[in-house]
């Protein structure tokens, strides 16, 4: 099999198979354990992952190594980044086309709150983010300049927002001679980052005693037309299953996230999110349907965050011990939890949101992929998936700028 210009082998490949298909079965083990009603879920193949990474991670480097002449190289981050990807495509996609029928009526009722929690989160996180980095660089004094606690730190930001757009922009404002500390500082943040919005949105329903029947009534909102289009006989099924609508809006979103305007564009992950949208919107082109089948979309959401997951958590464990410092743990602490309870309580008191489209749209200002799968299994419903499409976009760019303007700002 070629692959990245060097060859692997079948033997290569099943190792890379093998340990994927383990840290989820264990992961899901893991995710299954309830205390006081609140689980991991599938944020435990996560922790495995994370594991697996800290401890095995150089015996997978050692099959995955690849002789081109006499140098020998590795290529294990490609090859895990191939499988995050391929999960960010499938999850994201999926969460489109499930909220497609509800998204343009919940977005038209709801635009205002939306644009503002994104912005609130982002503006919460950034000022938490430029506290830290004064605060660290007093403490470090002379020992550290201000552009490398500027770089660390805003890599703890994007970290703690699970943000890859964030985390790219950060790399490369902030230049080939820092970029490696970026790196560290996402992966030491990335840990709370996931597992801290899993958990906030399944403590804070306990916590209010939330009846879920009658939350669940709050957030179903009827599109217009998108029922009437959904009952719609007749249509022509290219498959059975819906793959090739499926395939066809990743391929278009791919596209669409690669295309840059000014500097900056959609990603993978956006661009597959508003093309599933549309998609799942019109769900027909004509006589011929273009949404995939309810069930086909559950198991390709429930495959891909597993995927993702897996993918982002075997190199981020194992940067987290090899760069891992206390203060800086703290700190990807700090700009998690400040913005996420400073989104909830503007939702909740300044504009009133029903819990689960508060919840919802934490999730998508978060940019919090394994919370929003958390939290459509806490609410038992995929309608708070629409909170999530619309706050995620705004809460995109403003992160991206926002790591831009801080990197800068200390540089």
């Amino acid at each position: 099999m070629v692959l990245f210009g060097g060859i692997l082998s079948v033997k290569a490949i099943t190792y890379l198979l093998f340990f994927v298909f383990s840290i989820a079965a264990v992961g899901y083990l893991l995710g299954r354990i309830t205390i006081k009603g609140v689980s991991l879920g599938t944020a435990g193949v996560f922790i495995i992952a994370l594991l697996a990474g800290a401890f095995f991670y150089k015996f997978l480097d050692a099959q995955l190594m690849i002789k081109v002449g006499d140098v020998s190289k590795s290529y294990t981050n490609n090859a895990l980044k191939v499988v995050e990807n391929m999960g960010l495509i499938l999850f994201v996609t999926s969460v489109g086309f499930i909220a497609g029928p509800n998204f343009i009526g919940n977005f038209k009722k709801n635009f205002t709150s939306y644009v503002m929690i994104a912005l609130v989160v982002i503006l919460m996180g950034g000022l938490s983010c430029a506290g830290c980095i004064v605060f660290d660089n007093k403490m470090w004094g002379s020992e550290r300049s201000i552009a490398q606690s500027a770089a660390m730190l805003v890599g703890l930001l994007s970290g703690s927002l699970t943000s890859t757009p964030a985390f790219s922009a950060a790399k490369e404002t902030a230049g080939e001679a820092l970029e490696n500390i970026v790196s560290v500082g996402h992966g030491i943040a990335y840990l709370y980052g996931v597992v801290g919005v899993v958990l906030f949105v399944q403590i804070i329903p306990k916590i209010l005693g939330a009846n879920m029947a009658e939350e669940r009534k709050k957030i179903v909102v009827a599109d217009d037309g998108s029922s009437e289009k959904k009952s719609l006989k007749n249509l022509i099924e290219i498959d059975g299953f819906g793959f090739m609508a499926f395939s066809a809006a990743a391929v278009l979103g791919i596209i669409l996230g690669s295309i840059k305007v000014f500097g900056f564009n959609l990603t993978t992950t956006g661009g597959c999110l508003v093309i599933a949208l549309m998609f799942g919107h019109f769900a027909r082109i004509g006589s011929i349907s273009i949404t995939p089948k309810t069930d086909t979309l559950k198991v390709f959401r429930e495959l891909g965050l597993m995927l993702f997951l897996i993918g982002a958590g075997i190199p981020g464990g194992a940067n987290f011990v090899k760069y891992f410092e206390g203060v800086y743990f703290i700190y990807g602490i700090i700009m998690t939890t400040i913005p996420m309870i400073a989104g909830y309580f503007f939702a909740k008191y300044v504009l009133k949101l029903s819990l689960l489209n508060n919840l919802g749209s934490i999730t998508g200002g978060m940019t919090s992929t394994p919370a929003l799968g958390t939290l459509i299994n806490t609410a038992g419903t995929e309608d708070v998936a629409s909170a999530y499409a619309s706050t995620y976009p705004v809460a995109l760019i403003s992160v991206v700028i926002v790591s831009k303007v801080l990197i800068m700002l200390f540089n």
